[in-house]
């Protein structure tokens, strides 16, 4: 099964009001604002969307939101982030039924799954839909790691047709592709290396960084994937100082703060999460007030010759 993901996909932020109840017309104006700037696909329910914070119906209300957005011309992913498999096969086969393309899947939560039960997991997700899956590789934060060579074992499944590599070691893009081929879609999955991952191999790249800056992200990645490297990274040093948050533990914090701080969303985060404060608030607004001072003009676009 092929899937023509490609570009950014945002892992897009969930939208609070003030009494943390969701804002889905917010959620709304925000993916307008970023299918605007050029993005590739939707990817909703992810970890920078609070997924493990949202009530089973705000999960849905989220994707009906996404769909209803993409209108079938941009790919609509569903973040699968439960405890159980049983979990996450009821809430697909719902999300299923909203009309999404795709979906994104992670290990399961809390209990850090050793290697076979990932792979079991996997595999009986995968064969529970016809639609595509991603795989959201990211250890440092969920414990299990889905290492090359399990994504060498896995290609035997066919709607496994990506992959998310976010175990921030910018080699394994590398040692995926000389064992895999060109079997995956590679998406990048850190911020801040997302160029270099496109010199190892990836085609795309799901993004936080893209909910506060969306065309300078867009912009970035489109002219690392059309070869003109010195461009992108010009962009990509720009956004430097902002996309290393992207390593901290409250990342959805700091990803909220800046998009709150461009124009495009709220910063609220549920409890047990609090808004940033003190030093910590003082430096960050530090950083994005520079990086709007200082925004780039961005030349010619360069997305369509990549695709």
């Amino acid at each position: 099964m092929a899937a023509a993901w490609t570009r950014v996909f945002p892992a897009l932020t969930t939208q609070f009001k003030d009494d943390e109840s969701l804002d889905l017309p917010a959620m709304e104006r925000h993916m307008e604002a970023l299918i605007e700037a050029g993005i590739g696909g939707l990817t909703v329910c992810g970890s920078v969307g609070e997924n493990y914070a949202l009530e089973p119906e705000e999960k849905l209300a989220v994707v009906r939101t996404a769909v209803k957005a993409g209108k079938g011309k941009l790919p609509v992913l569903a973040g699968v982030a439960e405890t159980t498999t049983k979990f996450a096969l009821r809430y697909m086969a719902s999300c299923e039924a909203l009309g999404v393309d795709g979906f994104m899947v992670l290990p399961t939560l809390i209990y850090k799954t050793q290697p076979d039960e990932t792979m079991r997991h996997f595999r009986t997700v995968a064969r529970a839909t016809k639609l595509p899956i991603m795989i959201y590789n990211n250890p440092i934060a969920y414990g299990g790691d889905v290492t090359p060579e399990m994504f060498k074992a896995l290609a035997d499944e066919p709607n496994i047709v990506a992959l998310k590599e976010s175990s921030t070691d910018i080699r394994r893009v590398l040692q995926i592709k000389m064992l895999c081929g060109d079997r995956y879609v590679i998406f990048a999955g850190m911020d801040d290396i997302a160029v270099e991952s496109v010199l190892a191999g990836a085609k795309a790249f799901v993004a936080g960084i893209v909910n506060a800056f969306p065309r300078e992200a867009v912009a970035m990645f489109d002219l690392a994937l059309a070869g003109r490297y010195d461009e992108a990274m010009a962009i990509n040093r720009w956004l430097a100082p902002l996309v290393r948050y992207d390593n901290d533990p409250r990342f959805v914090h700091y990803m909220k703060f800046f998009t709150m701080k461009a124009g495009l969303g709220s910063e609220t985060v549920r409890l047990p999460r609090l808004p940033l404060s003190g030093e910590d608030r003082r430096r960050a607004e530090a950083v994005v007030d520079e990086c709007l001072r200082t925004r780039p003009s961005l030349p010619k676009p360069a997305a369509r010759a990549a695709e």
